[in-house]
């Protein structure tokens, strides 16, 4: 089965809007993650806000290896409405996103990306249909935008990998664990009170 591979970056107080607002540095340990992320893929899941930016600006970027992969890669896209942009390799999601997502991990292929869209990861999250959690976390707080994981519903993690750049931003890979939350039994009752 393809895994579901949720890519972000996020400031330390949880924020992921507008990242470039708190990355300012970007090093070889950095884009070496970035390249062993996006090598496994071979479909990328995206919000219609994340399209819309990324199909004005990755077609023409040289930035590798990251322009490659994303202009060549196929690329679904959850909307509503039809694309006003065109890009290589582009579809709209017919029907719901999770169901979408669920039968597309079944079908033979690499790791299916979810990058950038902080509509469509928390959703796919709460769906519990993601394998994989790979954060990339700035030495900054951002104070104000919005969250990656507000309003989620609990989760079990499985730590992967943890590293530290040599810029100081934190690279931590989770996978998300499928079994059910742990009932508090009786004798743990009245710890509290």
């Amino acid at each position: 089965m393809r895994k579901v591979v949720v890519y972000e970056l996020l400031s330390l107080d949880g924020v992921a809007e507008d990242p470039d607002g708190f990355f300012a540095d970007w090093d070889d340990a950095m884009e070496a993650n970035l390249a062993a992320v996006i090598a496994a893929q071979d479909a990328v899941i995206l919000g219609r806000r994340s399209y819309d930016e990324w199909a004005e600006f990755w077609p023409g970027s040289e930035i590798e290896p990251f322009a490659t992969f994303i202009n060549g890669v196929v690329k679904y896209v959850m909307t509503s409405a039809p694309l006003d942009l065109e890009w290589a390799n582009a579809s709209v999601v017919d029907g719901g996103l999770v169901d979408f997502v669920r039968d597309l991990r079944d079908r033979p292929g690499g790791d299916i990306g979810v990058h950038a869209s902080i509509s469509v990861a928390p959703m796919l999250l709460a769906a519990n249909v993601v394998d994989e959690l790979r954060l990339v976390i700035a030495p900054r707080i951002a104070g104000s935008g919005r969250r990656l994981l507000d309003g989620l519903p609990p989760l079990r993690l499985e730590p992967i990998r943890n590293t530290t750049s040599p810029t100081g931003y934190l690279l931590v890979d989770y996978r998300l664990t499928r079994s059910v939350p742990l009932a508090m039994d009786s004798s743990s009752k009245g710890i509290h009170s």
